[in-house]
């Protein structure tokens, strides 16, 4: 099979594709013939050379996929040969193969196609253990969602207005913000010209954000604790500005806050499939409902899998840019 390959760290040049040993299902796992992926922050970072991938991963980029069984590994039931899933990945999914563990696959939501199934499974992942499984997000509850014109920030307006939670983005430009209004987010921030923490307080009364989903890390730490309410929850999922700064834990105290910071591509597998068992039990239905879709910037071939870091890394995207084998 054919692979887009890391032979060196580098910028998106670094993305080679090659020729490679295809892939064997071991026990618990399927093989599936890859027909999407998309891109990932993760995926960048790792081209990067500052973001392996865990212990047994595949070593080629890609945290998700969709296509079609093409083998089943001993031990695996209650999926057969041909079947069409997504997949949340550790890696592999720039490639026409992969090998996933049963308990990270999901059945295409129904009414989807296949190829814009390939950039569900990462967000939707992500998006329900942070905010709903750590954070708690409940009804009436007030979400701020930093970088709102991404995928994950696109699938997070979407699914804490499905469960009636008020919803703040930040973004760096009118036309992202636009976009999240059309999702349903209540609060825009446009973060190059707005302090967030200032017009948050603005439209609660002073009250905050119950949760904050983060991707920005040490930049925002000590602004986040500021904008967080009473009882509020920050969940730090991502370090791209940093990942050492000074807490005031006092200011943490007084408010009885939480501060947490989650991964979900080092976990074990267990806590992985109990992951896309609840999205596929929570978010499966609003999508198959109309209520919650994945927003697709563009398509491009894998071959073109360095084209489409450099859309990332330009940040000029709304929500996911896929890649087709």
């Amino acid at each position: 099979m054919h692979a887009i390959t890391i032979p060196q760290p580098g910028g998106p040049e670094a993305l080679v594709w090659a020729e490679v040993p295809d892939p064997v299902p071991g026990s618990g796992e399927v093989l599936v013939d890859v027909v999407a992926s998309a891109v990932n922050r993760a995926d960048v970072v790792q081209r990067q050379g500052f973001y392996d991938p865990p212990p047994g991963a595949s070593p080629y980029p890609g945290l998700e996929c969709s296509g079609r069984i093409a083998a089943l590994g001993p031990g695996v039931s209650g999926w057969a040969v041909g079947d069409e899933v997504c997949a949340l990945l550790a890696g592999g999914g720039y490639a026409e193969k992969v090998c996933v563990p049963a308990g990270q696959l999901l059945p295409v939501p129904e009414g989807m196609d296949l190829v814009t199934a390939a950039g569900l499974p990462e967000v939707t992942a992500t998006v329900w253990s942070n905010v709903f499984m750590v954070a708690h997000l409940r009804p009436g509850e007030t979400l701020l969602v930093h970088g709102g014109g991404s995928g994950i920030g696109t699938m997070a307006v979407q699914l804490a207005k499905a469960v009636g939670a008020r919803v703040a983005v930040t973004a760096g430009s009118r036309d992202k913000l636009e976009r999240c209004r059309e999702l349903g987010a209540d609060i825009l921030i446009d973060y190059r010209e707005q302090d967030f923490v200032e017009e948050l307080g603005k439209v609660t009364g002073g009250a905050g954000a119950d949760v904050i989903l983060d991707i920005v890390g040490a930049k925002y730490l000590a602004r986040n604790v500021d904008a967080l309410a009473v009882n509020g929850r920050l969940v730090i999922i991502g370090l791209q500005a940093g990942r050492k700064a000074e807490l005031d834990i006092g200011a943490l105290l007084t408010k009885r806050a939480a501060v947490m910071g989650t991964s979900l591509r080092g976990r074990p597998l267990a806590e992985k499939a109990t992951i896309v068992a609840a999205v596929r039990e929570h978010v499966w239905p609003l999508i198959a409902g109309g209520r919650v879709r994945p927003v697709v910037d563009r398509t491009l071939p894998l071959r073109e899998a360095a084209e489409a870091h450099r859309v990332l890394e330009e940040s000029t995207h709304v929500g996911k840019v896929l890649l087709t084998t």
